[in-house]
């Protein structure tokens, strides 16, 4: 049975962006974000031979259970059954802990300078206890993923809408922080220097000095991430949805913030979709579900006009394993004429 024609297909999509690297998908809970982003790794991966790598940016993991292999805390692995196909589960436990040893290093090193006795400890936890502490760690794991290099194509599992909104704004905060911090260690210097009778010392020990060599250090990554993230050409963010009213509310307003952060759509992917069927031969029940579903279909592309990539059909079973994500990249690799 086939399902509606997007807009534009998910394989031409693809096939017009020679550049593409950077996929991250996302929508609200529960719509298939980690299927079709392992899908599309498995497309990317087997089909087009990209030397891919999945991971989530999801505190509440799933790859290990979508391709029914453990993969939690063991670093990137590759897919058992696949050639090209790596992905890792992000661990951000390592990544809190330095941090917590870089903030205290920082604050010694200030204080020392400022010449002010106090214990450091109270304000590391004050630092460590901030609700976007984790997401700071997660962006600092996912930045580390994408500037390493190694792989041909990403692809992101994000979280639900609320804690992706902050994730992506990450770049924006740190790049604000990072500034105030690096300006406020220079004046600090600098007024160091203009006070001191050893003004040469000083201003050798501005150049060398180690919080401001890790801040800019930092600053330089971040920056380079942030050209990365807003590239047209080697990013795209899409945004899955079901034939529902709510995730297509959700997506539309989630699309202005994306866009809010320069980060470029992709397009839209609208999962679990019933097939055509002769409505004589359904339950009342599927039958009204169908009908259902083909006015939220024709909502979506009026919201959403020239932006759906997919139609992906609703499978008879859940999308676990890896025969299954083969199954939904063959959907996607056969865009708008997938059938059950």
């Amino acid at each position: 049975m086939e399902t509606e024609r997007p807009s534009t297909s998910f394989p031409s999509f693809i096939a017009g962006k020679k550049n593409l690297k950077y996929l991250f998908f996302g929508g609200k809970g529960g719509v298939g974000k980690t299927a079709i982003a392992g899908a599309t790794a498995h497309y990317l991966s087997e089909k087009l031979g990209r030397k891919t790598l999945i991971s989530s940016t999801n505190p509440v993991h799933s790859l290990s259970s979508l391709f029914g292999q453990d993969l939690w805390k063991k670093g990137t692995q590759r897919i058992q059954g696949t050639k090209n196909l790596y992905a890792n589960e992000i661990d951000i436990s390592s990544t809190i802990e330095r941090y917590k040893g870089e903030i205290k290093e920082r604050l010694v090193q200030f204080l020392k300078f400022a010449d002010i006795p106090v214990d450091v400890e109270p304000f590391i936890e004050i630092a460590t206890t901030n609700p976007s502490f984790e997401e700071s760690a997660m962006f600092d794991d996912m930045v580390d993923l994408i500037l390493n290099e190694k792989y041909d194509a990403y692809v992101f599992d994000t979280a639900p809408v609320a804690h992706t909104y902050r994730l992506l704004g990450m770049s924006k905060v740190y790049n604000l922080w990072l500034n105030k911090m690096i300006r406020s260690r220079e004046e600090s210097m600098s007024l160091r220097a203009k006070l001191s009778f050893r003004k040469e010392k000083i201003i050798q020990e501005l150049r060398k000095d180690p919080l401001l060599i890790s801040l800019a250090g930092t600053k330089k990554k971040t920056e380079e991430a942030r050209t990365l993230l807003t590239d047209s050409e080697k990013t795209a963010f899409f945004f899955v949805t079901l034939p529902l009213a709510l995730p297509i509310a959700v997506i539309e307003r989630f699309i202005s913030w994306v866009q809010a952060f320069q980060i470029p759509v992709g397009g839209v992917i609208v999962n679990e979709v019933i097939p055509k069927a002769d409505t004589e031969k359904l339950s009342p029940y599927v039958a009204n579900r169908m009908q259902e579903q083909m006015g939220y279909l024709k909502l979506a592309e009026e919201k959403f006009p020239g932006m759906i990539r997919a139609v992906l059909p609703l499978y008879e079973k859940e999308v676990n394993g890896l025969e299954m994500v083969s199954r939904m990249a063959q959907s996607l690799s056969l865009g708008s004429e997938s059938k059950i």
